[in-house]
């Protein structure tokens, strides 16, 4: 109805409405014979453009034209010749310069010269890489795409795009390898896309929440990302990247949870010092979640786990500390997350200096004062620093939200609360899903195979299988090669 509504009225007075914007051009122009007006909006589009091609192809024109013959006679590509008025409207605020003669004003030409400002491709802020790549994604749509078609020169890699946000109309691109990717998982996000009715969608995130299969949970059930290198490397074992207008984050989906632990230089150095890394930072994540309930479990409940000797010591640190575990536990925890957030607020330096000496005074002043013991400190310490370890952001930040239903279980049933938490967490994610495939996968549904190549890196020539979790259409990589002697082994002895 409403775009019915919109191709009924009187042209003039849709540019009339318009030109209530004060960056809003519509100025009506004589060039010899013809009578010609001109619509834009200053803020939107390329002065370069309009000055240098397209007004200088209007003065050249003496005898009254044609829409035709001016969109043939001027060089802007993908310009197009319409009269919905809807149509007309959402190229003018998408960059577009509208041209109507005075033979019809009915019809429009629509030029798009678009002024794409942002920043220049730079360096990774979140996941910094030491030996990888050092090229991030950007705000700009197509300065993204340019970034994934260098690396896969491909036919195959296939982008749709779609318009979501009533008000924002931002561009989305859903990218894919035709001949890899399972065509369910597709289809599912494209459906998915198309669904969504909101107003406004400024970046990836907002997409993300609207996309996952369960709402209710903390974990991140699409892999968002700013390097190209890891989105190129998502689409060829058979993933989905979506990439949002504006954003410097792309989706990458389906995911499983062990892929939030592994990173890009992993397979930029030797196999067993990969293997080694990642492992250190499953390990870390661990004792991230476990070790303060696990210090406040034994000493609320089970003295008797605590050898002779340690006992020692345990009681001299907290011989002045008039509060029970959980509250001394709870205010390092909430202390280390107000520097944590206070930090990633305040400018670059600023933050920096906040959380080192803040860290050090809070700490010190703690302990001095009997607030806090000096064993329970640095083990608070030692688990924000093992949360750090996660190279992807939203999953470090669940990790840290874990801490606090596991201290709070180890305070009121101990060892039994914490093994009751830890029994919900798996039962929360073996339910989840990420675009309808199991997010625990490969633990659970059990695959051997995938579960070796997730925990240890393997050598790059034992890679020749994608993940069995895709369900990808080609799942071959390589053809592995039967052994040879290597070519000039033993060359120096003979």
């Amino acid at each position: 109805m409403l775009k019915k509504n919109k191709q009924q009225k009187d042209p003039n007075s849709v540019f009339e409405a318009l030109s209530r914007s004060a960056d809003f051009t519509n100025e009506l122009s004589r060039n010899g014979d013809f009578l010609y007006r001109i619509s834009f909006f200053r803020s939107l589009i390329n002065g370069h453009l309009l000055h240098e091609q397209i007004l200088p192809s209007l003065k050249q024109l003496h005898l009254t034209p044609t829409l035709e013959e001016l969109k043939e006679r001027i060089p802007i590509e993908q310009a197009v010749i319409t009269s919905d008025l809807q149509k007309v409207e959402e190229a003018l605020h998408r960059g577009s310069i509208a041209i109507r003669l005075e033979t019809d004003w009915g019809k429009t030409l629509l030029l798009p010269i678009e002024e794409k400002k942002g920043r220049q491709v730079g360096s990774s802020e979140i996941e910094f890489g030491i030996i990888s790549s050092q090229d991030a994604f950007v705000e700009i749509l197509d300065t993204n795409l340019n970034l994934i078609r260098r690396r896969l020169p491909a036919p195959d890699l296939k982008v749709a795009e779609k318009t979501v946000g009533t008000l924002s109309q931002t561009k989305v691109a859903v990218l894919y390898i035709e001949d890899i990717a399972n065509s369910q998982n597709i289809e599912t996000v494209l459906q998915r896309i198309e669904d969504i009715d909101y107003d406004q969608i400024l970046d990836a995130n907002y997409l993300a929440q609207m996309l996952y299969d369960v709402s209710n949970t903390i974990f991140p059930l699409f892999l968002n990302t700013e390097r190209p290198d890891r989105v190129s490397s998502g689409l060829t074992e058979g993933k989905i990247a979506i990439m949002v207008d504006g954003s410097p984050h792309v989706l990458l989906a389906p995911t499983i949870l062990l892929e939030y632990f592994t990173t890009m230089e992993d397979y930029n150095m030797p196999w067993i010092a990969a293997t080694c890394f990642r492992l250190l930072r499953i390990f870390a994540v661990i004792f991230s979640i476990f070790a303060t309930p696990l210090y406040v479990a034994v000493l609320t409940f089970h003295y008797e786990l605590i050898p002779k000797d340690l006992l020692e010591t345990i009681v001299a640190s907290r011989y002045l500390v008039p509060f029970p575990p959980i509250i001394e536990a709870l205010f390092l925890e909430i202390s280390i997350e107000l520097l944590r957030e206070a930090g990633s607020r305040l400018p670059t330096k600023v933050g920096q200096t906040l959380g080192i000496v803040g860290g050090i005074v809070i700490g010190q002043a703690a302990v001095a004062a009997g607030l806090t013991s000096n064993i329970l400190l640095i083990i608070v310490a030692l688990s924000a620093l093992a949360s750090f370890v996660t190279p992807i952001y939203k999953m470090g930040s669940a990790i840290r939200l874990l801490r606090f239903p596991f201290l709070f279980a180890a305070q009121v049933w101990g060892a039994l609360g914490i093994s009751l938490m830890g029994a919900f967490l798996m039962t929360h994610l073996m339910k989840l899903t990420s675009i309808g495939r199991p997010y625990l996968e490969p633990i659970y549904p059990p695959r051997i195979a995938d579960l070796k190549s997730s925990l240890i890196r393997p050598q790059l020539r034992f890679l020749n299988k994608r993940p069995d979790n895709l369900r990808g259409q080609n799942r071959t990589i390589h053809q592995p090669k039967p052994k040879q002697g290597r070519k000039g082994k033993n060359d120096f002895y003979e």
